[in-house]
């Protein structure tokens, strides 16, 4: 059986940032199976290096900086060494792949769904614009697990 790690993070406090934390726990209301866990943090952090040794697939959700609030981006996740020997507030999930990978011989295959963020000040509420791509961040880590998606929460 397939193991998987979905792994939401970000500061609940900050406006959009708070999207990973948002998805994350929508999700934890939709996925029932036992091979799946559901991680809530607000940042990545070396503890992780060993539970993305033991799943098959690792799913990271993250808001993002950028030009164009809104865009939602999936990509695949290649484990890549980080430049810095800290991992202190700046641990990546392609750094916590590649680290698992040397420490304990496996990594996940990694994907990343991010949203760029209309706003990151402190609010408790994610951007219209964020919101409005929730559901869609949920949608596209179900149809990563093979799960059918039922539909927008009322």
């Amino acid at each position: 059986m397939s193991r998987i790690l979905i792994i939401g993070y970000g500061n609940p406090i900050r406006g959009d940032d708070a999207l990973g934390w948002r998805a994350a726990e929508r999700l934890r209301d939709l996925v029932t199976r036992p091979d799946v866990e559901i991680l809530i943090l607000h940042q990545l952090a070396p503890e992780l290096m060993e539970p993305l040794s033991q799943v098959d697939l690792a799913i990271f959700i993250d808001a993002a900086a950028g030009p164009e609030p809104g865009a939602m981006l999936e990509r695949r996740i290649e484990p890549r060494a980080s430049g810095s020997a800290s991992f202190t507030h700046r641990a990546t999930p392609e750094a916590l792949l590649w680290a698992a990978r040397a420490l304990y011989g496996r990594a996940a295959e990694g994907r990343m769904i991010t949203v760029t963020g209309a706003d990151f000040s402190y609010s408790m509420d994610l951007s219209p614009t964020v919101a409005a791509r929730l559901e869609d961040v949920v949608e596209a880590v179900l149809r990563l697990i093979g799960q059918p998606f039922a539909g927008p929460c009322s």
